[in-house]
């Protein structure tokens, strides 16, 4: 709904640049095409130096949304300015004026990521007037280095924290976000809209959000970079929440240069955030191709056995992606021994449903903005009135927040303590010094699901790795395009003690650079729609 309104005006001038087109200008078309699909540094450079203006950029990525994005949806509002403001920084290059290292480039944001722009909804309706004016921290940051905001991204609404029968990709504003690879395939939230988005190369740059698994399966599934950071490193201010011991903004791209460089620019203290206090020490350096060793000789890597699954196929990829490392000079370590508590996931669920009570009530109080529904109870009372939103499944994760345990009860301080501990201390931290690795390797996801607007989210083999732990330890996690099984990317993850970022993007930077992939979304309808398979479900005859 609020894309489609900037998408006309978006329209008209892109229609009006081409509508008259020359030869000459169909050759800066196809260069313009090679501009796009470049890293985002390199189009920093490019800009700086003169070879592309930001303006071109912006219109290139525009005429793509219009182009591929009715397919996919995973763009759900675009900016009404951001002509004018990418026009502004080629004026100011033009003038020799001195501009960060993202000058330029334009970023998607989930929709749940505030910047005075547009409105965050986090894909529900009784945000949608929830125009702040102001910009999260970290949209602050990305902006003072000379980023652009393109647009907002759809989400899973209320990032996937509404209904235990949620469908991924799925808000009340936004509609449903597809696979750009095989479109009855699930997007996996809650960032699908900034996985799908940079899978399709919507923008130079995404972020997105996570509590548990929200950046890594989008990015795994949608065939994307995805990091994860330390919780604590990037503040969470202006971020519409679910849980204040595991929420973290992360970066999405193409590529993991990209990614540590916008970690770096987004990283460090806010005086608004207590989880930021020691961010300062720990912010990655800016990444540069001295930083990038030829090999990982030295590097002791433990191999994940643990949730690995069964499926031949990931399996597969898999054991090829730990070739790539042990022939890259690192040192394997099998690592298969891991147990945790018989309550360990009811106490991780229950927290979450404590804080998000908390959390959520902050939120909503604390808006500038006017809304329908300033604490949870009448969030649930404003749903149980709009058809739209109840109309593909419940609120019984809302219901069962509001009944939580409070933060301050003993029920809930014994629970978080447990799964802390069997996370981090019990988990990652003794997993790495009992087998003495640096880091941690495991696949990141199955393939992508299908969409199921009836049972919802279910995956028939199984969610598999060990991100969970990542997530709820607060640790840094990074994932990877390895490969792909049946025309769907999978990604390998690469997992660090806390505050160890810069390692993690290390290793995984060392590892795209030998083992680089990519597939190109081929935007399916289903698998049987693959030129290869012609004919193949409607029997011999039609195959002849």
């Amino acid at each position: 709904m609020l894309k489609q309104w900037y998408l006309l005006v978006t329209v008209v001038v892109c229609s009006a640049c081409v509508s008259h087109s020359t030869p000459s200008e169909a050759q800066q078309e196809n260069t313009l095409e090679r501009y796009l699909d470049m890293p985002a540094y390199q189009q920093a450079q490019a800009i700086a130096s003169g070879e592309i203006t930001s303006a071109a950029l912006v219109k290139g990525y525009l005429s793509r949304v219009e182009k591929l994005d009715n397919q996919v949806n995973s763009v759900l509002a675009l900016n009404p300015n951001v002509l004018n403001e990418a026009q502004a920084v080629d004026r100011q290059i033009a003038n020799k004026q001195a501009l960060g290292p993202l000058a330029g480039i334009p970023v998607l944001l989930k929709d749940n990521i505030e910047s005075d722009e547009m409105p965050t909804t986090a894909g529900s309706m009784a945000l949608l007037n929830n125009n702040t004016g102001r910009n999260a921290p970290i949209v602050a940051k990305l902006k003072a280095a000379g980023a652009i905001v393109l647009g907002k991204t759809n989400l899973s609404e209320w990032a996937n924290f509404r209904s235990e029968s949620s469908i991924s990709g799925w808000s009340a504003v936004g509609g449903l976000t597809r696979n750009p690879h095989i479109l009855a395939r699930s997007a996996c939230g809650s960032s699908s809209g900034s996985g799908a988005a940079m899978s399709l190369r919507l923008a130079s740059l995404a972020v997105g959000t996570e509590t548990n698994g929200s950046i890594i399966c989008p990015a795994s599934i949608n065939g994307v970079v995805g990091f994860k950071p330390t919780v604590g490193l990037l503040s969470r201010t202006h971020i519409v929440p679910i849980s204040f011991s595991q929420d973290t903004a992360g970066p999405m791209t193409a590529n993991v240069h990209d990614a540590w460089l916008m970690t770096a620019i987004m990283a460090g203290v806010d005086e608004e955030d207590n989880a930021t206090k020691d961010a300062q020490s720990h912010i990655p350096k800016l990444p540069s191709a001295s930083m990038l060793a030829t090999d990982l000789k030295g590097k002791r890597i433990g191999v994940v056995r643990y949730r690995q699954g069964d499926n031949p196929h990931v399996l597969a990829v898999y054991e090829k992606a730990l070739a790539q490392l042990k022939a890259s000079g690192a040192t394997l370590v099998d690592i298969s021994d891991f147990s945790q508590p018989d309550s360990f996931w009811a106490d991780s669920y229950n927290v979450l449903l404590s804080e998000f009570h908390h959390s959520i009530n902050d939120y909503l109080a604390g808006s500038p903005a006017e809304l329908p529904a300033r604490n949870l109870d009448e969030l649930i009372a404003f749903n149980k009135k709009t058809e739209r939103e109840l109309s593909l499944f419940d609120q019984d994760i809302f219901e069962k927040s509001l009944a939580s345990a409070t933060i301050e009860s003993d029920e809930y301080k014994k629970a978080l303590s447990l799964i802390e501990d069997t996370a981090g201390k019990n988990g990652i931290d003794a997993l790495m010094a009992k087998h003495n690795v640096e880091v941690l390797v495991a696949p990141s996801n199955s393939p992508s699901f299908l969409i199921d607007g009836v049972y919802g989210d279910h995956s028939p083999v199984g969610f598999i790795g060990i991100g969970y732990l990542a997530a709820i330890a607060g640790y840094p996690h990074l994932t990877v395009p390895a490969g792909q099984v049946k025309d769907l990317p999978v990604g390998i993850s690469f997992i660090g003690g806390k505050w160890q970022d810069e390692e993690v993007l290390e290793v995984g930077r060392i590892f795209e650079a030998k083992h680089g992939f990519y597939i190109k979304p081929g935007l399916l309808p289903t698998r049987f729609d693959n030129p290869k398979f012609k004919g193949i479900e409607k029997g011999l005859d039609a195959a002849l």
